[in-house]
């Protein structure tokens, strides 16, 4: 059975994109010893709060359009495919310009808020533009099955991405502006390369379609709440300490984030694999199977919460000598932030029946909640607690998410989680 189960194309490529992707993960987290003795806390704050201001830009900037192209790839038959990407290719020039006008005439506010010098704005719009065009060649080659392409290309941004760093902060001494010069020519170079692949090989045909336009649009834009929602979740925290408390204590927020995530990304590459497990066993509709998937999804849950707890009492002994001294702070951190990771690995385990049920649109209403609550969450516990607050509030956000969309998959797909009951 279980030489069944890894023979499997799809637990093949899971268990691909998962390898990919812990590597992609690791190379920034090893160089964090580098980083952290060259950057203070400080530069650290800026960068993080750069990668806050993408984050929320990305939604708008190609309006979510790549999902759109994934699915009318499987409708190839039926439309134009490469004239469907190139006015996909046209909202986005659309989008680019409206949103480059905002940054332009906000310029201020945004600069303030944020604590982003106004005269790097640009930045912020051409890095978010660029990770849009590598995405959809990205997506492209997730819908062809092609995990290795999407992983090796992934990983090659990554390397680039910090080797120009180094070389920027390390040896010209550039602080944070090398490494957002860094993220600039990364995007520029990958970006580039992926649209002459996308037009060499004829999947981009520019001649505008209001049908298809009208599509894509139908498409992209309601999931603009959804994708601002989740983003919100992630970086309230960032904003709200920057704010309230300072940019410094941003950067080294953000460095016991980065160690924490550690759960976070075992927790998204477990779930690349037992994903498509879970639906091959739910097609089955057998009961003592399904009695059998939640036992583990229990011990599932208490093992996450256990490596969670045991990751955080090891990180304040380990950070002493892994990151620059400035940062060895970060450790306080890293308990609450790990919590939230693992509540967001559970969160997976239970949305998965969402998604079985094709129901997924009430998930937009968890996240939705979950944002505005977070929101309040954040300024209550960083007007009580300080900074640590804003850690707090994240676990108790993803708790949130969890129980939530639990409640939620529990209507959606029926499972036996009361096990005396339902026995």
């Amino acid at each position: 059975m279980i030489k069944r189960i890894f023979n499997s194309s799809l637990i093949r490529g899971a268990g691909i994109y998962a390898f990919f992707s812990m590597i992609n993960s690791a190379i920034p987290f090893f160089l964090l010893p580098v980083l952290t003795r060259y950057l203070t806390p400080t530069d650290y704050g800026i960068i993080s709060m750069f990668l806050v201001l993408v984050g929320l830009s990305r939604p708008f900037i190609g309006i979510n359009l790549h999902g759109a192209i994934s699915v009318k790839y499987f409708d190839r038959a039926d439309v134009d495919f490469p004239k469907y990407i190139g006015n996909c290719f046209l909202l986005l020039f659309i989008s680019l310009a409206i949103v480059s006008g905002v940054f332009w005439l906000f310029a201020g506010p945004i600069s303030e808020l944020a604590a982003f010098p106004g005269n790097w704005l640009w930045a912020v719009v051409f890095v978010a533009f660029g990770q849009y065009l590598i995405l959809v060649l990205m997506t492209l080659w997730q819908v062809q099955k092609k995990p290795v392409s999407y992983g090796i290309y992934q990983i090659l941004q990554t390397v680039a991405n910090l080797s120009i760093t180094i070389f920027l902060v390390v040896l010209l001494g550039k602080n944070w502006q090398g490494r957002v010069e860094a993220q600039i020519i990364t995007m520029f170079c990958f970006a580039l390369f992926g649209f002459i692949w996308l037009y060499k090989n004829g999947w981009v045909k520019f001649a505008y379609d209001k049908a298809y336009v009208g599509n894509a649009l139908r498409f992209g834009v309601p999931l603009i709440p959804h994708a601002l929602g989740a983003i919100a979740i992630t970086y309230t925290d960032r904003l709200f300490i920057t704010n309230m408390v300072n940019v410094a204590e941003t950067g080294i927020y953000t460095v016991g984030w980065q160690v924490a995530q550690i759960i976070g990304l075992l927790a998204m590459s477990f779930n690349n694999a037992y994903k498509p497990w879970l639906y091959e066993r739910l097609k089955k509709n057998d009961f003592e199977l399904k009695v059998k998937i939640v036992k583990f999804t229990y011990l599932y849950f208490v093992a996450i919460l256990a490596f969670a707890v045991s990751l955080a009492f090891l990180m304040p002994w380990f950070l002493r000598f892994f990151v620059g001294q400035d940062f060895v702070t970060a450790g306080i951190y890293v308990l609450w932030i790990a919590i939230g990771c693992a509540f967001s690995g559970m969160y997976y385990m239970v949305a998965n029946y969402i998604f079985y049920a094709e129901k997924t649109h009430i998930l937009a209403w968890v996240t939705f909640i979950t944002a505005l609550t977070n929101i309040g969450l954040n300024y209550f516990f960083i007007k009580k607690n300080g900074a640590i607050g804003a850690a707090q509030a994240t676990a108790l956000a993803f708790f949130m998410s969890f129980i939530l969309t639990w409640l939620l998959s529990a209507k959606a797909y029926k499972m036996p989680w009361n096990l005396l009951i339902e026995r």
